[in-house]
């Protein structure tokens, strides 16, 4: 039986990386580069399963085509699918969880380790004559820091958050999880959401976007941290109010920050994260997750959850 198959943004992967398509019974397999609104109804047309990691998927989308059966994400995050919509159509959605537990987290030390350690500035200071014009072989320009010692927050504490946090044990990093905000009650091994904020050295964000987690760090959060404090957000850019972030790197609330994820992706040219000129505020673009084994081990996940979606089964089924 044929099961016509739908990928609306392949380019979000590598090129290298193998959607085996051949493993589907009877799949007639499409891929695009891209897609953007306007270009759905052109290319959902007849289409059985939609492999999606980013595109936007509303209930205006899905209820147009009756013909849907299952939506794969090719993600964790299914903040860009209408779930409701989706189980009201009797369509199944699927996503791939625990791919990038080990990318996440060197990225998140990548991250903290140039914060602490001054990377970008003492790489360009080697570069532009600073070390050259310095009258002893070490340039001690910005204060370097240490890992060792310091406590580390941990916001999130699933597969990535922990796995970030058994990471944290090897650079002698005492690592605090916390508990979700407003809970009546703080579950054994966790402590208290404000509490974390306040005694951390550095905070790390590992939670999915929500209604409930949208600005989950906002003004009053930043306030809570410690002046030498920094934050590492490789979530979502949704989960930090990104003006408020910027206000207290500029007035010193912070020491720093650390962004892999920003509320608009692509960001526009102009966003006043990129241009504000900050050395302790490094962004990279939406990489934490992208090494070559996560991405892998991704798409072979995807072809998994259609496989046995095929066959009933009800593998990684969230709605």
């Amino acid at each position: 039986m044929t099961m016509r198959i739908v990928f609306l943004d392949r380019s979000t992967f590598h090129p290298d990386i193998v959607f085996d398509a051949a493993s589907v019974t009877g799949a007639v397999w499409r891929d695009y580069p891209t897609t953007v609104a306007h270009e759905l109804s052109g290319r959902l047309a007849d289409t059985e399963v939609i492999v999606t990691n980013k595109v936007k998927l509303n209930g205006t989308v899905l209820t147009a085509f009756p013909g849907l059966k299952l939506i794969a994400v090719a993600a964790t995050g299914v903040d860009h699918v209408d779930l409701a919509a989706a189980k009201q159509q009797g369509i199944a959605v699927c996503n791939v969880s625990g791919y990038a537990v080990h990318t996440v987290a060197e990225h998140v030390f990548a991250l903290l380790l140039a914060l602490r350690r001054q990377l970008g500035r003492y790489a360009a200071a080697a570069i532009d004559g600073h070390w050259s014009r310095a009258g002893t072989f070490c340039l001690q320009t910005w204060p370097i820091e240490e890992l060792a010692g310091s406590t580390l927050g941990i916001v999130g504490a699933g597969a990535n958050g922990a796995s970030v946090a058994a990471l944290a044990t090897a650079f002698g990093v005492h690592v605090l999880l916390a508990e979700r905000r407003g809970a009546a009650s703080v579950r054994p091994g966790r402590a208290p959401f404000e509490h974390v904020l306040a005694q951390a050295d550095a905070v790390s964000l590992h939670v999915p976007l929500t209604a409930e987690t949208r600005h989950l760090i906002g003004a009053s959060e930043l306030a809570r941290m410690k002046h030498n404090a920094v934050l590492i957000n490789t979530a979502r850019g949704g989960v930090v109010d990104e003006a408020a972030l910027l206000a207290a790197l500029r007035d010193g609330q912070i020491a720093g920050a650390s962004l892999d994820v920003l509320a608009s992706e692509p960001p526009p040219m102009d966003h006043p994260l990129l241009s504000a000129g900050l050395p302790n505020l490094i962004i990279t673009p939406h990489i934490a997750w992208a090494s070559r084994q996560a991405q892998q081990k991704l798409a072979n996940e995807v072809i998994a959850n259609i496989v046995a979606f095929q066959r009933g089964e009800h593998r990684n089924r969230i709605a």
